[in-house]
């Protein structure tokens, strides 16, 4: 894999940047796909049952939350692992972000506040790889 230096930092921070970049990448693929499967793969019952949620919206909402998720994953891993259009990546970890923002306000509204954390922190790490990817240690193309 071919790193690319920053501007400020060292090639050993250089490849620091992208190894953390790479294992945050990795795991939210992980936890995009397995909730994006649920979603997809579930009835919405079931869905109800375990997350609440899913029985308040409309069952279409769900399932494009699911594909949606499913879509984020690909993009966070398959462009930059294969390096076919590395700058889909940024782009996959900023929509995922945006899909947590209505995510945490949504748990937040309903005074679900134990439950918030994880969107808020998953938004988090998207937005962290979407300015990792497009700012410090972008992926360069083949």
């Amino acid at each position: 894999m071919t790193y690319t230096t920053t501007e400020t930092g060292t090639a050993g921070a250089s490849k620091r940047l992208h190894v953390t970049l790479w294992t945050v990448q990795i795991v939210l693929a992980l936890i995009f796909a397995m909730t994006g499967t649920m979603k997809v793969a579930q009835p919405i019952d079931a869905l109800a049952a375990s997350l609440h949620w899913p029985g308040l919206v409309p069952p279409a909402f769900v399932r494009f939350l699911g594909v949606a998720e499913l879509l984020g994953a690909a993009g966070l891993i398959l462009p930059a692992a294969t390096r076919i259009a590395p700058a889909l990546t940024p782009v996959a970890a900023g929509a995922l972000t945006l899909v947590m923002v209505p995510a945490s306000l949504w748990h937040i509204s309903r005074g679900e506040f134990a439950t918030v954390a994880v969107p808020v922190v998953v938004g988090a790490l998207s937005a962290f790889v979407a300015w990792g990817r497009s700012r410090r240690a972008p992926i360069a193309p083949r």
